[in-house]
């Protein structure tokens, strides 16, 4: 493995209050090694200097213990996952936790499941198909302590997308931007008659950097009514409103 300078992601980590083993740290830096790799023959990301991926990806996924005490977390569901963010950079910090990683691209899922055998990773597998469907499955719907996105979609779609997984008690937690206002209010609606409560927004800069960043923390108070996801494609054509 190439020498790495992790100075940056060892300050990152400690201002997030996090501490991990040089094992950890090792799998952080092949995971890195593995992204760029594939990346040079499939569209990853369009992210791949390393100070960049570290603040940009991993910091950012982890940033989400700022709102959420994973501590107290069993099982998580990552919707959209793309590369992994923010599944594979919260098993590799918190490798109690129980993580599914969904995409629907199979050539993703292909990717993902090379970095978790190349890391060694247990407690970890992925599932390709498309939100809307897993989420009618038993084996799924409403069995997940915490189920986060980082995916790109407007938060009423997300929210249609993601609560139906979350156990009663359980959050959603959205990884947005910082500019989050107008969406919070047009999304409200849908929240509610998904089962959930906006219960806690953060906004803050990712580490060393002016880009503006938002968690949002919706709580799962009642079941989602079963006609909810609606069928693959309306959830992003047609948001609840």
């Amino acid at each position: 493995m190439t020498a790495y300078n992790t100075e940056h992601f060892e300050k990152g980590l400690a201002d997030l209050g996090i501490s991990l083993t040089q094992e950890q740290i090792e799998q952080f830096l092949k995971y890195y090694e593995i992204l760029v790799e594939w990346n040079g023959f499939m569209n990853l990301t369009g992210i791949t200097e390393f100070e960049e991926v570290i603040t940009k990806h991993f910091l950012d996924s982890l940033a989400i213990i700022k709102v959420c005490d994973l501590s107290k977390v069993k099982t998580v569901i990552d919707v959209g996952t793309g590369a992994g963010f923010p599944g594979l950079p919260l098993k590799i910090a918190f490798p109690q936790l129980e993580v599914v990683l969904l995409d629907s691209l199979n050539k993703r899922i292909k990717f993902l499941n090379e970095v978790i055998s190349q890391l060694h990773l247990e407690g970890i597998r992925t599932i390709h198909g498309r939100a809307e469907d897993f989420a009618r499955d038993k084996g799924y719907r409403e069995c997940f302590d915490l189920c986060v996105s980082r995916a790109v979609a407007n938060l009423s779609s997300l929210s249609e997308y993601c609560l139906p997984y979350v156990d009663i008690n359980g959050e959603f937690i959205s990884y947005k931007s910082g500019k989050i206002d107008d969406e919070l209010q047009e999304a409200k609606k849908a929240i509610s008659i998904l089962g959930g409560k906006i219960d806690n927004v953060v906004k803050f800069n990712l580490a060393n950097t002016d880009m503006e960043r938002s968690f949002v923390t919706i709580q799962k108070e009642k079941k989602t009514p079963k006609i909810y996801p609606r069928k693959a494609g309306l959830p992003a054509k047609e948001p609840i409103r």
